[in-house]
């Protein structure tokens, strides 16, 4: 049986034995994960997503893609150039199962990319709980500023610095 399955961004349409490269996500070789954003199971068209069902998967190693290089060349008589390279993070996994129903109480840990696991926490279908916001560290009180010199002693440093000058 096949199921098409959402993460990341993209969607891929696997079965039993299949190996993906998708987005890194929040697990560590070894561990086994399960998507749950299932938006087909074999005839089962969901609308958006198929409830209860879910694909199991093994973790086989956290790699980095091709490097992918961009150049620019600026214009004619400015003989500037740039080159910029990336390594997009990726999670290579197995497919070792696919459950058309039945996913909610299997008791394994939900595929989730890194920058979603610590931003929202998902309790249950139509809630989101925010993760609390980090308190900013107390601002440290200011000392007093000594008290500014008077007017009247303006004039007698005016005097003093022409008499340093002569």
């Amino acid at each position: 049986m096949f199921a098409v399955l959402k993460t990341g961004g993209k969607q891929y349409k696997v079965q039993a034995g299949d190996v993906l490269r998708v987005e890194k996500l929040d697990a560590v070789a070894g561990e086994k994960i399960q998507f749950n954003d299932i938006l087909m199971v074999g005839t089962t068209i969901g609308a958006p997503m198929v409830a209860g069902a879910a694909v199991q998967a093994e973790v086989i190693d956290q790699i980095k893609g091709e490097k992918t290089i961009h150049y620019v060349k600026r214009r004619r008589k400015h003989s500037s150039q740039r080159t910029k390279g990336h390594r997009q993070h990726l999670t290579l996994v197995r497919v070792t199962d696919v459950l058309d129903a039945g996913a909610d109480a299997s008791g394994v840990k939900a595929a989730v990319g890194t920058a979603a696991a610590r931003v929202v926490a998902h309790e249950a279908p139509g809630t989101v709980k925010v993760a609390a916001p980090v308190a900013a560290p107390a601002k440290a009180e200011k000392a007093p500023k000594a008290p500014k010199a008077d007017a009247a002693e303006k004039p007698k440093r005016a005097a003093k610095a022409a008499e340093a000058k002569e």
